[in-house]
């Protein structure tokens, strides 16, 4: 991807559904059985009475979107500092968001949000990546 010499890209929400069949898929691609993330007792019987998403799940969107606006300069120098607020319940439609904070002596901050549909915030930080 290239880059405007000396300018941040503007980056594109995304919006993507995180359903059961995902959660499991990531689950076993972490090689994370905890049973909170998929139908079972253990998640009915916890703090949300069903199985969530993972966090790291929700976070990889922030990274999706990242990548689309940086390419490969995200991987080299990117990096995110966040926090999650709420837990994502499948099915979710998740968008993520990035918002040009700031841009100086080439590299941009960006402020991220993850949302559902109704705009309660799955999770929310910064995201930063060289643009020079």
């Amino acid at each position: 991807m290239n880059l405007p010499l000396g300018e941040p890209p503007v980056i594109q929400p995304l919006t993507r559904l995180v359903d059961q069949s995902m959660v499991d898929r990531y689950a076993l691609a972490a090689r994370d059985p905890n049973p909170i993330h998929r139908p079972s007792p253990e998640a009915e019987e916890g703090p949300f009475g069903r199985p969530v998403a993972h966090g790291m799940l929700v976070l990889a969107l922030v990274s999706e979107v990242m990548t689309l606006g940086f390419g490969r300069r995200w991987a080299d120098t990117g990096s995110l500092k966040v926090r999650w607020r709420s837990p994502a319940v499948p099915p979710i439609s998740v968008t993520c968001r990035a918002a040009l904070k700031s841009a100086h002596e080439g590299l941009a901050v960006y402020d991220v949000v993850c949302e559902d549909p109704t705009g309660v915030v799955l999770l929310d930080g910064t995201a930063s990546a060289r643009f020079l």
